[in-house]
């Protein structure tokens, strides 16, 4: 099994609006499970604690193989969500390790 972690800084200044987009991103990956069927787990969520060097929204995925994570990569409702995410974040961090 792949285990699929993922880390975004968010962009906006606002943090409010750095919030609601936390809140957006993590509300779309969750409603991917069902949708995308490599999925054998998910969690994702928004920074709970405002300490320094936190990170925003973290997603932890599981996945049967590697086949499988790149199956969720190209999924056409995977790339609409990392699309919005993509113009909202500042930075990103991955780390794939097996299970």
């Amino acid at each position: 099994m792949i285990r699929h972690v993922v880390a975004w800084k968010l962009a906006a200044e606002d943090a409010e609006e750095r919030a609601s987009h936390a809140q957006r991103i993590v509300s779309d990956l969750h409603a991917l499970v069902g949708v995308v069927p490599e999925i054998e787990s998910l969690s994702a969520g928004a920074n709970s604690l405002d300490l320094p060097g936190n990170w925003d929204v973290v997603l932890i995925a599981d996945f049967a193989d590697e086949a499988a994570l790149d199956a969720y990569q190209v999924h056409p409702e995977h790339k609409k969500i990392a699309e919005f995410i993509g113009t909202v974040r500042s930075d990103r961090v991955a780390v794939d390790f097996t299970v």
